[in-house]
């Protein structure tokens, strides 16, 4: 099936795309204890229209199809400091550079493609700070921001009728982030099951928003040999959680969700998995009565000695789940 199923995606492609040069994408990377880890893509046909707030829907459909019509290239070495590594069958790839001594926040690191005549790349990892007192895990959609992602057929619609200035980031959710980063000092970082065509996307909501910019730990929904769209919700989340955490062993966390997509039952298995590496588990109730399928998992989690708190905005919370100084 899958075999099939990919054909048929090559096939789609090349009928409606207009391939150019191989053009390095660079995502936002992060850093583990000795390295930092610079995310790209490489593909041959990038569209990105500016959006306008007035613009009708179907022009916003059309642009948002469009970022999904992308061209991978693989099997092309990417460089970043005397680090080479090859890009896979949907063009991804991953660079594990040193870690300059004592670098803090957004690090920057010049990437190409091997034997391009083009500028090199600016590829971005961050690098939390020494005085950081946490760090925070996110979802993005109906946690950050307003999807329906609970509803597919609701979800599809908000993603290909919306643009970026369009797009509706919760207050309360701006309000928390700000009191947890603590103006940069605690590093956030986004998981979700969005696919990686929409980052640039995601950014721009965000930066618009005022929300702390973190690396995002998107999803491959394009056909693999196993798979017709990769990893499922709960295992990318999972797995997502796992590289951050790892990746940060000085770090406790706040898991932000929701409780219409599983995230419950994700993080009660982080808890499980990193036992006093959790600080709190704080999801949003986007539609209400959707919390029933995640109140024995968040019993469970409360159980194994981390709060919760669940409700239908982010608005007052309990002290004991986020503390009004973030500590």
């Amino acid at each position: 099936m899958s075999g099939f199923a990919a054909s048929v995606e090559r096939a789609v492609e090349a009928a409606l795309r207009r391939d150019g040069p191989p053009i390095l994408v660079p995502y936002c990377g992060y850093a583990e204890e000795e390295a930092l880890v610079l995310i790209g893509r490489v593909v041959s046909a990038v569209r990105r229209d500016a959006p306008d707030p007035d613009q009708s829907r179907w022009v916003n459909f059309k642009q948002m199809a469009s970022l999904f019509l992308t061209s991978e290239v693989g099997d092309v070495p990417v460089t970043a400091r005397s680090v080479t590594e090859t890009t896979d069958a949907e063009g991804y790839v991953t660079l594990r550079v040193p870690r300059p001594k004592k670098a803090e926040g957004w690090v920057t690191v010049p990437a190409s493609i091997k034997g391009s005549a083009d500028a090199p790349v600016e590829m971005r990892a961050l690098v939390p700070r020494a005085d950081a007192a946490f760090g925070v895990i996110s979802d993005i959609d109906d946690t950050m921001m307003q999807t329906g992602a609970h509803n597919l057929a609701r979800n599809l619609w908000t993603t290909f009728t919306g643009n970026a200035l369009t797009r509706r980031v919760f207050p309360d959710a701006l309000d928390l982030m700000e009191r947890l980063s603590e103006a940069g000092r605690n590093p956030v970082f986004y998981v979700s099951s969005s696919p990686w065509n929409l980052h640039s996307f995601l950014n721009k909501v965000f930066d618009r928003a005022g929300l702390p910019e973190g690396p995002m730990f998107l999803r491959d929904l394009g056909v693999s040999g196993s798979s017709v769209i990769g990893a499922s919700h709960r295992d990318h989340k999972g797995q997502a959680v796992d590289r951050i955490i790892a990746a940060n062993p000085a770090l406790n966390f706040y898991l932000l969700g929701d409780t219409g997509q599983k995230d419950a039952l994700v993080y009660r298995d982080a808890v499980k998995r990193y036992p006093g590496r959790i600080k709190a588990v704080i999801l949003r109730e986007p539609v209400k009565g959707s919390a029933r399928d995640s109140l024995s998992a968040l019993l469970e989690i409360e159980a194994m000695g981390v709060p919760t708190h669940y409700a239908r905005s982010f608005a007052n919370l309990p002290r004991r789940v986020a503390p009004p100084d973030g500590a």
